[in-house]
């Protein structure tokens, strides 16, 4: 999630935005009856889809796999955003001052500080974690433990760059043309940063939260894009039929879901970011300021907290797994009415399947597992052709997992 302290910098803004520093009243705003009922619907699906994550990982032991202990830390990190800096920040755009004192200031900006960190750099660790599952199909390194240990890390890197808000964040008393003085709860207090310096700390949070982990989790996209692309090309002759055209969706497939993660990633962080960078950095800002800028601020910072809740959906979409225990636990579809329900030939991937390739000392080893019932899985290495029957769709009581058995030393 990207940096969201728009808000309680907002009436800080305002007091210079305009040259005859004119106020506006609450009950005149568009934003004070859109934003709360935005942010109404931003913490019943964040809850409801993030809350469904976390109950799914618990209670089906089959999907406690290495990609999905990320999505897991990613979802825990959107409910603590959601729960604790929603409710707060929808109030702040209704009220005019801020009613919470300074305790809940700083509680409110660390938590959404270690929620971004956590949220940026489990997507950036996600992306390395699946272009090294495809470019190395046996993963002897990602390992459940190693797994966990990232995530532990990368928790307590976001609370080490969270700690400046939390000792600097304060609340602050703004005096309006009106003769009426506001409170609000800001990051960027004027008695430790001063008009300068705050432009520093914003141009810093956009690097470490949003501009180099997009430049790394794009290198990754396109390095796994690349090796798609190539296997693809270079598929035996004999799989370009029935098995081959099966391994050429189930790439494209993993395509568009890394490529729904980035746009999903991109979208909801770059108006917030572009609007602090401009307002911060661009010494006239006070003069251009305009309803543009005003519009892009308010979307900004909507879509910011609306990343929280979007990522389970993103999951629905392109998770087949994720989707019918999702239908299970939300529409209280039982696990037979829904295995009736599925066609027979229904792919039962698991939450980020992966058609693989690779190049060991001259021998090239290609392995798909082809998530339908019954299904041949063939392997070629060089002259030798194994052939091997993979049924990881196994039927268990009360749910679908998703077991995978292992031929040899090629099984997946």
């Amino acid at each position: 999630m990207a940096e969201a302290s728009l808000n309680a910098t907002q009436r800080l803004e305002e007091a210079t935005l305009d040259p005859e520093n004119t106020y506006t009243p609450y009950p005149e705003r568009p934003e004070t009856y859109i934003v709360p009922v935005v942010f109404f619907i931003i913490f019943i699906v964040g809850v409801l889809g993030n809350g469904t994550l976390v109950v799914i990982f618990l209670r089906h032991r089959a999907m406690r796999n290495v990609p999905n202990t990320y999505i897991l830390s990613l979802a825990l990190a959107d409910l603590l955003v959601i729960m604790t800096c929603v409710p707060f920040t929808s109030i702040v755009y209704t009220l005019e001052s801020w009613p919470w004192g300074v305790t809940v200031c700083k509680l409110s900006e660390t938590a959404k500080d270690i929620s971004i960190g956590v949220s940026v750099f489990t997507l950036t660790a996600l992306s390395a974690e699946r272009y090294c599952a495809i470019v190395n199909p046996l993963r002897k390194l990602q390992t459940k433990p190693l797994t966990v240990l990232c995530a532990i890390l990368i928790w307590v890197l976001a609370t080490i760059f969270a700690l400046p808000d939390a000792i600097l964040s304060a609340v602050e008393y703004v005096p309006l043309d009106n003769n009426k003085t506001i409170i609000v709860c800001t990051p960027f207090p004027e008695a430790v940063y001063g008009p300068r310096n705050a432009k520093y700390m914003v141009l810093g949070k956009a690097l470490v939260y949003y501009i180099l982990p997009l430049c790394i989790i794009a290198c990754f996209y396109v390095l796994m894009a690349k090796e798609l692309h190539v296997s693809a090309r270079e598929m035996p002759g004999e799989l370009q039929s029935g098995q081959g055209i099966a391994q050429a969706r189930a790439r494209k497939h993993v395509a568009r879901m890394v490529l729904a993660f980035i746009i999903v990633f991109f979208v909801c962080f770059f108006p917030h970011h572009l609007f602090m960078l401009w307002f911060h950095l661009n010494p006239n800002a006070e003069e251009e300021y305009d309803d543009f800028w005003h519009a892009l601020r308010i979307i900004g910072f909507c879509l910011s907290f609306l990343n929280s809740c979007v990522n389970p959906i993103t999951l629905y979409c392109v998770s087949g797994v994720f989707r019918q225990h999702f239908n299970h636990y939300l529409c209280c579809r039982s696990p037979r009415r829904l295995q009736r329900a599925l066609p027979s030939n229904v792919n039962c991937e698991t939450s980020f399947n992966s058609t693989y390739r690779r190049h060991t000392q001259g021998t090239t080893l290609d392995s798909q597992s082809i998530y339908r019932r019954n299904t041949l899985a063939r392997q070629n290495t060089q002259d030798t052709t194994v052939i091997a029957f993979d049924t990881p769709c196994k039927k268990e009581a009360n749910n679908f997992e998703i077991n995978h058995q292992k031929v040899g030393s090629f099984g997946t």
